[in-house]
Protein backbone atom coordinates (compact mmCIF):
# COMPACT_ATOMS: atom_id res chain seq x y z
CA UNK A 1 0.00 0.00 0.00
CA UNK A 2 2.85 2.41 0.80
CA UNK A 3 4.39 1.68 -2.58
CA UNK A 4 1.11 2.47 -4.35
CA UNK A 5 0.73 5.69 -2.39
CA UNK A 6 4.25 6.69 -3.39
CA UNK A 7 3.42 5.99 -7.02
CA UNK A 8 0.27 8.08 -6.78
CA UNK A 9 2.28 10.93 -5.28
CA UNK A 10 4.68 10.96 -8.22
CA UNK A 11 1.98 11.23 -10.91
CA UNK A 12 0.58 14.67 -10.02
CA UNK A 13 4.03 16.24 -9.70
CA UNK A 14 3.61 17.94 -13.08
CA UNK A 15 0.65 20.09 -12.02
CA UNK A 16 -0.70 22.03 -9.06
CA UNK A 17 -3.52 20.06 -7.47
CA UNK A 18 -5.45 20.27 -4.23
CA UNK A 19 -3.71 18.51 -1.37
CA UNK A 20 -5.01 17.02 1.80
CA UNK A 21 -7.71 14.50 2.51
CA UNK A 22 -9.97 17.14 4.02
CA UNK A 23 -9.94 19.24 0.85
CA UNK A 24 -10.71 16.26 -1.35
CA UNK A 25 -13.46 15.07 0.96
CA UNK A 26 -14.91 18.57 0.76
CA UNK A 27 -14.86 18.39 -3.04
CA UNK A 28 -16.66 15.04 -2.96
CA UNK A 29 -19.19 16.46 -0.51
CA UNK A 30 -19.77 19.47 -2.75
CA UNK A 31 -20.27 17.20 -5.77
CA UNK A 32 -22.80 15.15 -3.80
CA UNK A 33 -24.70 18.34 -2.89
CA UNK A 34 -24.71 19.37 -6.55
CA UNK A 35 -26.09 15.97 -7.47
CA UNK A 36 -28.89 16.21 -4.91
CA UNK A 37 -29.77 19.70 -6.13
CA UNK A 38 -29.77 18.39 -9.69
CA UNK A 39 -32.19 15.61 -8.75
CA UNK A 40 -34.59 18.10 -7.16
CA UNK A 41 -34.44 20.44 -10.15
CA UNK A 42 -34.79 17.57 -12.62
CA UNK A 43 -38.00 16.44 -10.96
CA UNK A 44 -39.43 19.94 -10.51
CA UNK A 45 -38.47 21.78 -13.73
CA UNK A 46 -39.69 21.25 -17.26
CA UNK A 47 -41.86 22.57 -20.06
CA UNK A 48 -44.92 22.22 -17.84
CA UNK A 49 -44.62 24.44 -14.78
CA UNK A 50 -45.16 22.51 -11.56
CA UNK A 51 -44.65 24.08 -8.14
CA UNK A 52 -42.07 22.45 -5.87
CA UNK A 53 -44.73 21.67 -3.30
CA UNK A 54 -46.92 20.01 -5.91
CA UNK A 55 -43.96 18.00 -7.15
CA UNK A 56 -43.33 16.78 -3.60
CA UNK A 57 -46.99 15.79 -3.22
CA UNK A 58 -46.78 13.91 -6.50
CA UNK A 59 -44.01 11.78 -5.01
CA UNK A 60 -45.45 11.30 -1.53
CA UNK A 61 -49.22 11.43 -1.98
CA UNK A 62 -50.15 11.16 -5.68
CA UNK A 63 -53.71 11.86 -6.77
CA UNK A 64 -55.17 9.77 -9.57
CA UNK A 65 -56.15 11.94 -12.54
CA UNK A 66 -53.95 14.86 -11.52
CA UNK A 67 -52.04 15.86 -14.66
CA UNK A 68 -49.15 17.44 -12.75
CA UNK A 69 -48.70 14.29 -10.68
CA UNK A 70 -48.81 12.14 -13.81
CA UNK A 71 -46.11 14.25 -15.46
CA UNK A 72 -43.86 14.05 -12.39
CA UNK A 73 -44.23 10.31 -11.82
CA UNK A 74 -44.56 9.16 -15.41
CA UNK A 75 -41.99 11.36 -17.13
CA UNK A 76 -39.64 13.31 -14.89
CA UNK A 77 -38.88 10.63 -12.31
CA UNK A 78 -37.88 8.04 -14.94
CA UNK A 79 -35.66 10.47 -16.86
CA UNK A 80 -34.05 11.64 -13.62
CA UNK A 81 -33.18 8.05 -12.72
CA UNK A 82 -31.91 7.47 -16.27
CA UNK A 83 -29.70 10.57 -15.96
CA UNK A 84 -28.34 9.24 -12.66
CA UNK A 85 -27.51 5.82 -14.07
CA UNK A 86 -26.30 6.84 -17.53
CA UNK A 87 -24.30 9.81 -16.20
CA UNK A 88 -22.59 7.65 -13.59
CA UNK A 89 -21.79 5.01 -16.20
CA UNK A 90 -20.38 7.53 -18.69
CA UNK A 91 -18.30 9.35 -16.08
CA UNK A 92 -16.75 6.13 -14.82
CA UNK A 93 -16.24 4.71 -18.32
CA UNK A 94 -14.45 7.91 -19.31
CA UNK A 95 -12.01 7.96 -16.40
CA UNK A 96 -11.27 4.25 -16.82
CA UNK A 97 -10.68 4.71 -20.56
CA UNK A 98 -8.19 7.50 -19.94
CA UNK A 99 -6.55 5.52 -17.15
CA UNK A 100 -5.84 2.30 -19.03
CA UNK A 101 -4.79 4.06 -22.26
CA UNK A 102 -2.95 7.02 -20.63
CA UNK A 103 -4.65 9.12 -23.30
CA UNK A 104 -6.38 12.42 -22.44
CA UNK A 105 -8.64 12.04 -25.50
CA UNK A 106 -9.98 8.64 -24.50
CA UNK A 107 -13.63 8.20 -23.66
CA UNK A 108 -16.23 5.63 -24.76
CA UNK A 109 -17.47 7.95 -27.50
CA UNK A 110 -14.12 8.88 -29.00
CA UNK A 111 -12.83 5.29 -28.73
CA UNK A 112 -15.77 4.01 -30.76
CA UNK A 113 -17.45 2.02 -27.97
CA UNK A 114 -20.62 4.10 -27.96
CA UNK A 115 -20.86 3.86 -31.74
CA UNK A 116 -20.41 0.09 -31.57
CA UNK A 117 -23.03 -0.25 -28.87
CA UNK A 118 -25.42 1.97 -30.84
CA UNK A 119 -24.95 -0.13 -33.97
CA UNK A 120 -25.70 -3.25 -31.95
CA UNK A 121 -28.96 -1.74 -30.69
CA UNK A 122 -29.94 -0.53 -34.18
CA UNK A 123 -29.28 -3.94 -35.75
CA UNK A 124 -31.26 -5.63 -32.98
CA UNK A 125 -34.22 -3.31 -33.57
CA UNK A 126 -34.24 -3.31 -37.38
CA UNK A 127 -33.09 -6.83 -38.27
CA UNK A 128 -34.37 -8.87 -35.35
CA UNK A 129 -37.22 -6.66 -34.14
CA UNK A 130 -35.79 -6.56 -30.63
CA UNK A 131 -36.51 -3.31 -28.76
CA UNK A 132 -36.92 -4.27 -25.09
CA UNK A 133 -34.22 -2.92 -22.79
CA UNK A 134 -33.51 -6.35 -21.33
CA UNK A 135 -32.79 -7.77 -24.79
CA UNK A 136 -31.06 -4.90 -26.60
CA UNK A 137 -28.52 -4.49 -23.81
CA UNK A 138 -26.81 -7.72 -24.90
CA UNK A 139 -26.48 -6.38 -28.43
CA UNK A 140 -25.12 -3.12 -27.00
CA UNK A 141 -22.50 -5.06 -25.03
CA UNK A 142 -21.57 -7.08 -28.11
CA UNK A 143 -21.24 -3.98 -30.28
CA UNK A 144 -19.14 -2.18 -27.67
CA UNK A 145 -16.89 -5.23 -27.21
CA UNK A 146 -16.30 -5.66 -30.95
CA UNK A 147 -15.53 -1.96 -31.35
CA UNK A 148 -13.10 -2.11 -28.42
CA UNK A 149 -11.26 -5.10 -29.90
CA UNK A 150 -10.96 -3.39 -33.30
CA UNK A 151 -9.75 -0.09 -31.83
CA UNK A 152 -7.16 -1.66 -29.55
CA UNK A 153 -5.97 -3.98 -32.33
CA UNK A 154 -5.46 -1.03 -34.68
CA UNK A 155 -4.06 1.31 -32.05
CA UNK A 156 -1.68 -1.33 -30.65
CA UNK A 157 -1.93 0.24 -27.19
CA UNK A 158 -0.31 3.55 -28.18
CA UNK A 159 -2.22 6.69 -27.03
CA UNK A 160 -2.20 8.67 -30.29
CA UNK A 161 -2.98 5.66 -32.46
CA UNK A 162 -5.82 4.65 -30.13
CA UNK A 163 -7.42 8.07 -30.51
CA UNK A 164 -7.10 7.94 -34.29
CA UNK A 165 -8.42 4.37 -34.44
CA UNK A 166 -11.36 5.28 -32.22
CA UNK A 167 -12.23 8.32 -34.33
CA UNK A 168 -12.05 6.16 -37.46
CA UNK A 169 -14.30 3.45 -36.04
CA UNK A 170 -16.79 6.07 -34.83
CA UNK A 171 -16.81 7.77 -38.23
CA UNK A 172 -17.43 4.41 -39.90
CA UNK A 173 -20.08 2.97 -37.57
CA UNK A 174 -22.19 6.09 -37.04
CA UNK A 175 -23.35 6.47 -40.68
CA UNK A 176 -23.82 2.70 -40.90
CA UNK A 177 -26.21 2.89 -37.95
CA UNK A 178 -28.08 5.74 -39.65
CA UNK A 179 -28.35 3.86 -42.95
CA UNK A 180 -29.60 0.70 -41.26
CA UNK A 181 -32.12 2.71 -39.26
CA UNK A 182 -33.45 4.48 -42.35
CA UNK A 183 -34.35 1.11 -43.89
CA UNK A 184 -36.96 0.46 -41.20
CA UNK A 185 -39.48 3.28 -40.77
CA UNK A 186 -40.99 1.87 -37.57
CA UNK A 187 -37.60 1.39 -35.93
CA UNK A 188 -36.51 4.83 -37.10
CA UNK A 189 -39.55 6.49 -35.54
CA UNK A 190 -38.91 4.66 -32.28
CA UNK A 191 -35.15 5.24 -32.09
CA UNK A 192 -34.59 8.60 -33.81
CA UNK A 193 -34.49 10.57 -30.56
CA UNK A 194 -32.55 7.85 -28.76
CA UNK A 195 -29.91 7.96 -31.52
CA UNK A 196 -28.82 11.51 -30.63
CA UNK A 197 -28.86 10.76 -26.90
CA UNK A 198 -32.13 11.27 -25.07
CA UNK A 199 -33.39 10.63 -21.56
CA UNK A 200 -37.06 10.63 -22.50
CA UNK A 201 -38.87 7.77 -24.18
CA UNK A 202 -37.78 5.17 -21.60
CA UNK A 203 -39.76 4.02 -18.59
CA UNK A 204 -38.83 2.58 -15.21
CA UNK A 205 -38.79 -0.90 -16.77
CA UNK A 206 -35.57 -0.03 -18.59
CA UNK A 207 -34.07 1.25 -15.33
CA UNK A 208 -34.98 -1.96 -13.52
CA UNK A 209 -33.34 -4.06 -16.23
CA UNK A 210 -30.13 -2.07 -16.72
CA UNK A 211 -29.14 -0.87 -13.25
CA UNK A 212 -27.49 -4.19 -12.24
CA UNK A 213 -25.09 -3.97 -15.21
CA UNK A 214 -24.14 -0.40 -14.30
CA UNK A 215 -23.75 -1.39 -10.64
CA UNK A 216 -21.40 -4.24 -11.61
CA UNK A 217 -19.37 -1.95 -13.88
CA UNK A 218 -19.15 0.65 -11.11
CA UNK A 219 -18.00 -1.98 -8.60
CA UNK A 220 -15.23 -3.06 -10.98
CA UNK A 221 -14.25 0.59 -11.48
CA UNK A 222 -13.84 1.15 -7.73
CA UNK A 223 -11.98 -2.16 -7.42
CA UNK A 224 -9.30 -1.21 -9.98
CA UNK A 225 -9.08 2.49 -9.03
CA UNK A 226 -5.91 2.18 -6.95
CA UNK A 227 -4.26 0.00 -9.61
CA UNK A 228 -4.64 2.77 -12.20
CA UNK A 229 -2.16 4.90 -10.23
CA UNK A 230 0.54 2.41 -11.15
CA UNK A 231 -0.49 2.31 -14.81
CA UNK A 232 -0.20 6.11 -14.94
CA UNK A 233 3.55 5.67 -14.41
CA UNK A 234 3.89 3.15 -17.23
CA UNK A 235 3.49 -0.60 -17.62
CA UNK A 236 7.06 -1.37 -16.54
CA UNK A 237 6.75 0.64 -13.33
CA UNK A 238 3.36 -0.89 -12.57
CA UNK A 239 4.79 -4.38 -13.05
CA UNK A 240 7.74 -3.50 -10.84
CA UNK A 241 5.28 -2.45 -8.15
CA UNK A 242 3.81 -5.94 -8.25
CA UNK A 243 0.66 -5.18 -10.24
CA UNK A 244 -0.77 -7.49 -12.85
CA UNK A 245 -0.94 -5.02 -15.73
CA UNK A 246 -2.90 -7.38 -17.98
CA UNK A 247 -5.38 -8.21 -15.23
CA UNK A 248 -5.90 -4.54 -14.42
CA UNK A 249 -6.56 -3.67 -18.05
CA UNK A 250 -8.87 -6.67 -18.50
CA UNK A 251 -10.99 -5.77 -15.45
CA UNK A 252 -11.10 -2.11 -16.40
CA UNK A 253 -11.95 -3.02 -20.00
CA UNK A 254 -14.81 -5.25 -18.84
CA UNK A 255 -16.09 -2.41 -16.66
CA UNK A 256 -15.94 0.02 -19.60
CA UNK A 257 -17.90 -2.35 -21.85
CA UNK A 258 -20.56 -2.90 -19.16
CA UNK A 259 -20.85 0.81 -18.41
CA UNK A 260 -20.77 2.10 -21.99
CA UNK A 261 -23.07 -0.65 -23.28
CA UNK A 262 -25.67 -0.17 -20.55
CA UNK A 263 -25.56 3.63 -20.82
CA UNK A 264 -26.03 3.46 -24.60
CA UNK A 265 -28.90 0.99 -24.32
CA UNK A 266 -30.50 3.27 -21.73
CA UNK A 267 -29.97 6.77 -23.15
CA UNK A 268 -28.37 6.44 -26.56
CA UNK A 269 -24.82 7.25 -27.71
CA UNK A 270 -24.24 10.39 -25.63
CA UNK A 271 -20.87 11.94 -26.47
CA UNK A 272 -18.25 13.90 -24.51
CA UNK A 273 -19.59 13.30 -20.98
CA UNK A 274 -16.90 10.67 -20.47
CA UNK A 275 -14.28 13.11 -21.79
CA UNK A 276 -15.22 16.30 -19.95
CA UNK A 277 -15.93 14.83 -16.52
CA UNK A 278 -12.49 13.25 -15.84
CA UNK A 279 -10.70 16.44 -16.90
CA UNK A 280 -12.86 18.52 -14.57
CA UNK A 281 -12.30 16.00 -11.77
CA UNK A 282 -8.50 16.20 -12.15
CA UNK A 283 -8.65 19.95 -11.70
CA UNK A 284 -10.49 19.42 -8.43
CA UNK A 285 -8.76 16.45 -6.73
CA UNK A 286 -5.59 15.79 -8.69
CA UNK A 287 -4.56 12.56 -10.40
CA UNK A 288 -5.01 9.94 -7.69
CA UNK A 289 -7.59 7.53 -9.13
CA UNK A 290 -8.81 6.60 -5.65
CA UNK A 291 -10.33 10.09 -5.60
CA UNK A 292 -10.93 10.51 -9.33
CA UNK A 293 -13.19 7.48 -9.68
CA UNK A 294 -15.75 8.44 -7.00
CA UNK A 295 -15.73 12.08 -8.11
CA UNK A 296 -16.39 11.10 -11.73
CA UNK A 297 -19.24 8.88 -10.51
CA UNK A 298 -20.82 12.03 -9.02
CA UNK A 299 -19.96 14.60 -11.70
CA UNK A 300 -21.15 12.39 -14.57
CA UNK A 301 -24.82 12.47 -13.56
CA UNK A 302 -24.51 16.14 -12.56
CA UNK A 303 -23.39 17.05 -16.09
CA UNK A 304 -25.98 14.85 -17.83
CA UNK A 305 -28.79 16.05 -15.57
CA UNK A 306 -27.79 19.67 -16.15
CA UNK A 307 -27.81 19.05 -19.91
CA UNK A 308 -31.29 17.51 -19.69
CA UNK A 309 -32.68 20.39 -17.60
CA UNK A 310 -31.21 22.99 -19.97
CA UNK A 311 -32.67 21.13 -22.94
CA UNK A 312 -36.12 21.19 -21.37
CA UNK A 313 -36.05 24.91 -20.64
CA UNK A 314 -34.45 26.43 -23.75
CA UNK A 315 -37.13 25.17 -26.15
CA UNK A 316 -40.80 24.39 -25.73
CA UNK A 317 -40.39 21.11 -27.64
CA UNK A 318 -37.19 20.27 -25.69
CA UNK A 319 -33.62 19.87 -26.90
CA UNK A 320 -32.20 16.37 -26.47
CA UNK A 321 -29.75 15.90 -23.60
CA UNK A 322 -27.13 14.40 -25.92
CA UNK A 323 -27.02 17.60 -27.98
CA UNK A 324 -26.66 19.86 -24.94
CA UNK A 325 -24.05 17.56 -23.36
CA UNK A 326 -21.99 17.79 -26.55
CA UNK A 327 -22.18 21.59 -26.43
CA UNK A 328 -21.00 21.54 -22.82
CA UNK A 329 -18.18 19.06 -23.46
CA UNK A 330 -16.94 20.57 -26.71
CA UNK A 331 -14.88 23.35 -25.05
CA UNK A 332 -13.01 20.71 -23.06
CA UNK A 333 -12.16 18.80 -26.22
CA UNK A 334 -10.99 22.02 -27.89
CA UNK A 335 -8.76 22.87 -24.92
CA UNK A 336 -7.16 19.41 -25.00
CA UNK A 337 -6.75 19.50 -28.78
CA UNK A 338 -4.92 22.85 -28.54
CA UNK A 339 -2.18 21.07 -26.63
CA UNK A 340 -2.72 21.85 -22.98
CA UNK A 341 -0.96 19.33 -20.79
CA UNK A 342 -3.31 17.10 -18.87
CA UNK A 343 -2.19 16.13 -15.41
CA UNK A 344 -1.31 12.54 -14.81
CA UNK A 345 -1.61 11.35 -18.41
Amino acid sequence: MQTLEAAAALAPARTVVPSGRAVRCGVLGGALVLLLVGVVLSVALGVREVAFGEAWRALTDPVAGNVDHAVIRGQRVPRTLIALLAGTALGLAGVLSQGITRNPLADPGLLGLNAGAALGVVVAATVLGVTGAGSVVWFAFLGAAVAAVVVFAIGNGRPVQLALAGATVTALLTPISTLVLFRDVDAFNELRYWQVGALNGRDLGAVEVLWPFIALGAALAFFVAHRLNGLALGDDVAAALGQGVGTTRALAGLAIILLAGAATALAGPIALVGLAVPHAARRLVGTDYRWLVPLCALLGPVMLMAADIIGRLVRSDELEAGVVAALIGAPVLIAVARGRRVAGL
